[in-house]
């Protein structure tokens, strides 16, 4: 591998707001490959609407966006190396990767499909006879985790791994006097998932009424949106927990970050996960994890080791963990300084090397 060779990408995924996993994602890439002497050629697949009326209007807004998103690729595509297309299931796919895959081949230039998502399974079960062929017509399938590389796998498609990436400028750990040994006894817990179904915030807050009834000192702050709010607002109401919970809403990566420097526990309840960035930027800042074992996660992280994993919508478990890590000071800090080890393959140095083997795989020199 040439790792002096520069590339021209065009780089097509979304981009915040919101600032959800994904697109972070894909302006933190953007940023750490042009640091790096490349051309990158953002196309966002969420651009802003235009006019904005527009999109106060649904059904037409979303018409409106495609059709300026596909005509914005004839014209950037051109000139390219490689396209490196941030991929997710869906209407996300059909409306975006699929036609972004079709042009690219249709001018000649390389695809990279980067693939994410924790719903990879049940979207290929409804859409693989459409899906898979179209993931063919790309030179390269890129997974952020060993789990979707098996999914894809059974569906015959070979891919590679190469894992998100961590911004360790920003998620590192604060140097406090809390971090000194012994038990936790008013910890701070956060809770950093969109407040949808697929995340299972309710569970979370049952478990942390348990945890309060133990440790009436501690605090809950759930940072994200989501059409559960109101609902998951009363629900702390009639748990007692109220007064100890803070649903501050989406956070900005900046803020994310200063909150799990403040965190003592982060907890991760969701029913459906790939490779969350969540959980893995809490494990950059020195923040233990308490997490369900689903998906990609207990590839991720291993129980006992550099997290603590129970099964999802199981309540009392959860509160057992993040007790048991509250109270064991020796268990916290060995999750601690596993976690951080296990944080640093994710840095840009380590992940660099991997993009640019697959780069320098699929444009011809």
């Amino acid at each position: 591998m040439d790792t002096s060779r520069h590339f021209k990408i065009a780089l097509v995924g979304p981009v915040p707001p919101p600032n959800g996993g994904m697109a972070m994602q894909t302006v933190q890439l953007q940023r750490l490959l042009a640091e790096d002497g490349h051309s990158v050629r953002l196309i966002a697949a969420n651009p802003a609407y235009r006019p904005a009326w527009l999109g106060k209007i649904r059904g037409l807004r979303a018409l409106v966006r495609l059709w300026q998103f596909r005509r914005r690729l004839r014209k950037e595509l051109h000139g390219q190396d490689l396209v490196h297309l941030m991929a997710n299931s869906g209407w996300a796919w059909h409306l975006f990767a699929a036609p972004v895959i079709a042009a690219a081949k249709r001018m000649g230039i390389p695809v990279v499909v980067n693939y994410r998502g924790g719903l990879a399974k049940s979207f290929l079960e409804q859409s693989s006879v459409r899906v898979i062929p179209q993931i063919r017509n790309a030179q390269a399938l890129v997974l952020p985790s060993p789990f979707l590389h098996q999914v894809f796998a059974d569906y015959g498609v070979a891919g590679r791994i190469v894992p998100n990436i961590i911004d360790s400028s920003l998620f590192h750990p604060a140097e406090r006097a809390e971090q000194s040994p012994g038990p936790k006894l008013a910890p701070h817990i956060v809770i950093t998932r969109n407040l949808e179904t697929l995340y299972d915030i309710g569970s979370g807050l049952r478990a942390f009424a348990r945890l309060h009834r133990e440790l009436p000192q501690a605090r809950l702050t759930v940072a994200g949106s989501g059409p559960e709010r109101e609902d998951l607002e009363a629900q702390a109401v009639r748990l007692g927990i109220a007064a100890s919970t803070r649903f501050c809403g989406r956070l900005s990566h900046q803020d994310i970050a200063a909150l799990y420097r403040d965190a003592d526990l982060m907890l991760n309840p969701s029913r459906a996960d790939n490779m969350p960035n969540s959980l893995l930027e809490a494990l950059a800042c020195g923040v233990p994890v308490v997490s369900t074992d689903v998906g990609g996660i207990p590839v991720l992280v291993e129980d006992g080791v550099s997290a603590r994993l129970v099964a999802p919508g199981d309540d009392d478990a959860m509160t057992k963990a993040m007790l048991d890590l509250c109270q064991d000071s020796q268990l916290y800090h060995r999750l601690r300084e596993q976690g951080l080890q296990l944080s640093r393959q994710y840095f840009w140095p380590a992940v660099r090397q991997q993009w640019l083997a697959v780069y320098d795989a699929v444009v011809q020199p």
